[in-house]
């Protein structure tokens, strides 16, 4: 049995708590915050871009805590869920893997690469796991692809275009802040970077080009070059000022013999399917896969059947391991310096 405790109780640790209660073997014994409503089971406060608004929640049996400290000199916790602001990534996953426990930490893993590698090298010292959630690989349309493309089912894997635009994130008065949220990049792009280098490996140079505001980049188009491989890839991100638009993602796959191809956005306040996940076969057949059932809790779920089955074998994952959550970071950085210095930009080791 997994014993975790969650350290932040916001949308994201209202949503982990959801994927844990249908996860076998694993099971939240105590969870940190500051506010005493939270610690009572008062969340219905809690309201985000998907999934159910939050609820009151049966706290019994589970211990609640209003520091981190004391979360952390609990003896039956075996994994820290970092829930947390970004800013406070860093400070938090240290001291936890310092403690003795095991970390799952929402990403970004931190704001810039050197937050990254300090956590990194923190936990590799205390022979902990650091897992990062990066939910979207787990997402029916991205885990189709990326299964697709492990198997070989459609030949080589060639190149591909990824997508991630919002609006202006109003709610968030810090979305442009460096030292607390770090803008589009770093909150946005950071999935898509991520997706990049899990099919593609580290490039070795990246080009990007857009706009500012201030010294964070808010939109932006990247070329990432790769020496070996002959890949052709490409992304678009950021926020557009207008508040019609507030969310598209999605991508274009090219593989020897079909491209996959899916685009998701909101628009009037309702989810809308623009390119349902759609495999172009090489002969001219089209295919659109069964995908399941569409909640999004669902993603999270299998996430934390990964982030389980990684502590009770005590190996990194594939997926969710802090070295790859470490990499998309350096990439996002190297695009940012792409586009202030207006230059091709060498990506270099982790």
């Amino acid at each position: 049995m997994l014993r975790v405790g969650i350290a932040g109780i916001g949308f994201m640790g209202w949503i982990h708590w959801l994927a844990y209660q249908r996860v076998k073997d694993c099971r939240v014994v105590a969870i940190c915050t500051r506010d005493p409503r939270k610690r009572s089971g008062d969340w219905t406060g809690i309201r985000g871009n998907f999934g159910p608004p939050g609820e009151k929640v049966d706290l019994s049996g589970v211990r609640a805590y209003a520091e981190l400290s004391e979360l952390l000199a609990d003896q039956e916790v075996d994994l820290v869920d970092i829930c947390l602001p970004p800013y406070l990534h860093e400070a938090a996953a240290v001291e936890s893997v310092r403690s003795g426990k095991h970390v799952f930490v929402e990403k970004p893993l931190g704001l810039n690469a050197d937050q990254c590698r300090r956590i990194v090298q923190a936990a590799e010292a205390s022979q902990r796991l650091v897992l990062v959630g990066h939910v979207l690989p787990f997402f029916p349309e991205y885990a189709y692809a990326r299964q697709a493309i492990q198997q070989g089912t459609y030949g080589k894997l060639l190149g591909g275009n990824f997508k991630r635009i919002i609006s202006e994130p109003e709610w968030l008065p810090d979305f442009f802040d460096p030292n607390r949220i770090g803008g589009p990049l770093i909150d946005l792009h950071v999935h898509d970077a991520h997706w990049i280098r899990f099919l593609f490996g580290m490039p070795q140079a990246v080009a990007s080009q857009g706009r500012c505001r201030g010294e964070v980049v808010e939109y932006c188009t990247s070329l990432f070059y790769y020496h070996e491989g002959n890949y052709a890839v490409s992304s678009v991100c950021g926020v557009i000022r207008q508040q019609g638009r507030p969310f598209t993602h999605g991508f274009e796959i090219h593989c020897e013999r079909a491209t996959l191809q899916y685009e998701f956005a909101v628009i009037d306040g309702k989810p809308r399917m623009l390119i349902p996940l759609t495999v172009y076969h090489a002969d001219g057949r089209t295919e659109e896969p069964a995908l399941g059932s569409g909640d999004p809790v669902d993603a999270f779920v299998a996430e934390v059947t990964e982030v389980r089955d990684a502590v009770a074998s005590g190996q990194p994952s594939q997926l969710l391991g802090g070295d790859l959550a470490r990499d998309a970071i350096i990439l996002c950085q190297c695009q940012s310096d792409s586009v202030r210095q207006q230059k091709i930009v060498t990506v270099p080791a982790g």
